[in-house]
């Protein structure tokens, strides 16, 4: 793709952003939770691994530890065979533990509401406090998973390889009132047209404003 200005380049991202608007009007997140608190230990389950394989194991790590002080007394052994299920879960058990003693230490445990705090608190980075701040408290932010950095990359909206310089310039170049559902739906255009390998690029409702389309 030649180099495009960037008043075109913004132009033609709020566009796609209108046309996924209206392909996926509705956005929610596919995890299961019943508040911020389990929406965050779940969100932290989700690295590296499905949504659908989260939400087999998180109904009874829920059941058994319903609070951010029971789960950070439980035993790491407990919550390891609980969600032993799922990619990285020894890793993922420690940081749930420690995450939920933050909470109660630190925040009287709530969930905080600033990305800052977030990002302090075990297995949290910037895309897990996007999705907590974003869906939790309403507050604008760009997620960049596996699938945002693939679209936005086919897209020619970033060259970008780290996914802090790819959110930032997502940012750039959308109004923050849609950074939130921008980046969700690149998610799910992602999970359900435009695969890695091969993207169904006839089904696409932006396919004639993407350079890498192949029809």
């Amino acid at each position: 793709m030649k180099r495009e200005a960037i008043e075109k380049k913004k132009k033609r991202a709020l566009t796609i952003a209108g046309r996924l608007a209206e392909a996926y009007p509705q956005i929610r997140v596919p995890l299961r939770h019943r508040n911020n608190f389990e929406l965050l230990a779940a969100t932290i389950l989700s690295a590296q691994c499905t949504d659908e394989m989260v939400n087999r194991v998180t109904p009874e790590l829920f059941r058994r530890y319903p609070t951010p002080d029971e789960l950070a007394k439980a035993p790491t052994g407990a919550i390891e065979r609980l969600i032993r299920r799922l990619g990285l879960f020894r890793a993922k058990a420690r940081s749930l533990k420690q995450c939920a003693g933050e909470l109660v230490e630190h925040h009287g445990g709530e969930v905080p509401a600033s990305m800052e705090e977030l990002t302090r608190l075990a297995g949290v980075g910037r895309k897990t406090a996007n999705v907590i701040l974003g869906h939790a408290f309403g507050i604008p932010g760009v997620v960049v998973d596996t699938h945002c950095k693939r679209l936005s990359r086919r897209l020619g909206l970033t060259k970008q390889e780290e996914p802090n310089k790819i959110e930032r310039e997502l940012m750039g170049l959308l109004p923050r009132d849609e950074w939130t559902g921008f980046s969700h739906r690149l998610i799910l255009h992602g999970r359900r047209i435009c695969y890695a390998r091969k993207p169904d690029c006839k089904a696409c409702a932006i396919n004639d404003l993407c350079p890498s389309v192949a029809l």
